[in-house]
């Protein structure tokens, strides 16, 4: 099970890295973010092996611990140890990134809750940590198994993580993920551990702004974007609806036969990232209220799965489909049309 999960992949890191028209100081931020992500990575999984053997010590139990989360934000004053200082009442900070930090986990909280019925992103009221201020100009966010931690970007490429508040679901979607299906970050369902974090970021920044599915725009990481990175023509990470566009950052491969072994992760989530957007352009309205309580049973109704494969992803949401809207046919139509299109 992936312990550290990063919105912005390593090998987007490493060629930035070795950009010559970029100035010296970004390659060497770069490289060192790139290093960096890389130690983390290698950090025991304690947190995730804790939740396997909770979960299989005690399976279906779900207690709740509170009966909604608490939401806190810590400083690492651009050090590297977590959580950092506490910052005392988020809610009203001065500083904008904590305070936007607190606002946007409360907003996750609220959208799970209200749209899917779970409280917190273990099912049990689990109190959702956030660290601001990691490392200096560090150029991406992480859910490390038991919090987020976010960079403040350099201001060129990459600027503050806090902004995208995608991003913010993408990675709290992360834990989600470690709470229920337990899928491990390799192959198959290393890419649908990569889909499940950025449909329901998605889903939730679309959430946020009461946009329809035509209104919305299927992009990832569109506002954590800087300036250096506009100017190049990238407008985002990736984009669901179209991942291999030229203005994605790390564009993505459109058709499971793209896929090969050992790809990474953010990469391969491109084919069921699309059938997610196919799927919810064609039932319409907005994409949580049907394709993505599809998705979420997938995600949550059947217990750990740490070796999925898209193929089972494909059937499971085409048999759902069907249970959980019987009284339209277009909705399972649409999904299964949507995976077909994408070589599944």
């Amino acid at each position: 099970m992936c312990q550290y999960c990063f919105i912005v992949p390593k090998d987007v890191l490493i060629r930035l890295s070795e950009d010559t028209s970029l100035p010296d100081a970004a390659r060497r931020n770069f490289a060192a973010t790139a290093t960096l992500d890389t130690a983390l990575r290698r950090v025991r999984a304690e947190a995730a092996r804790m939740t396997q053997v909770s979960q299989a010590l005690a399976p279906g139990v779900a207690a709740a611990v509170a009966a909604q989360p608490a939401i806190t934000v810590y400083d690492c004053h651009h050090a590297l140890t977590l959580p950092g200082v506490a910052v005392p009442n988020p809610a009203t900070a001065a500083d904008p990134t904590a305070k936007r930090a607190y606002d946007t986990a409360l907003k996750v909280a609220q959208f799970y809750r209200d749209v899917f019925g779970r409280n917190s992103i273990d099912g049990s009221g689990m109190t959702i940590m956030s660290s601001v201020h990691f490392r200096t100009a560090y150029q991406n966010a992480f859910w490390n198994g038991a919090q987020m931690a976010y960079g403040d970007g350099d201001g060129a490429l990459f600027i503050d993580f806090t902004l995208g508040n995608d991003v913010i679901g993408h990675e709290l979607t992360h834990g989600v993920t470690q709470f229920s299906l337990q899928l491990n970050y390799s192959n198959d369902a290393g890419g649908i551990n990569e889909s499940m974090s950025d449909v329901f970021g998605s889903m939730f920044r679309q959430w946020l702004a009461g946009q329809t599915v035509t209104q919305a725009d299927w992009l990832i990481g569109s506002d954590i974007m800087g300036p250096t990175a506009k100017a190049r023509g990238f407008t985002c990470l990736r984009d669901m609806a179209n991942p291999a566009a030229k203005h994605c950052l790390a564009a993505q491969p459109t058709t499971y036969s793209q896929i090969t072994k050992g790809m990474d992760p953010h990469y391969s989530s491109g084919i069921p990232n699309l059938a997610f957007a196919k799927a919810a352009n064609a039932i319409g309205g907005k994409s949580w209220e049907k394709a993505g309580k599809i998705w979420y049973q997938a995600l949550t109704g059947f217990g750990p799965a740490p070796r999925m494969s898209m193929k089972k992803l494909a059937l499971r949401t085409r048999t759902l489909a069907g249970q959980l809207f019987p009284a339209e046919p277009a909705v399972a139509q649409a999904v299964d049309r949507a995976w077909t299109d994408v070589g599944l």
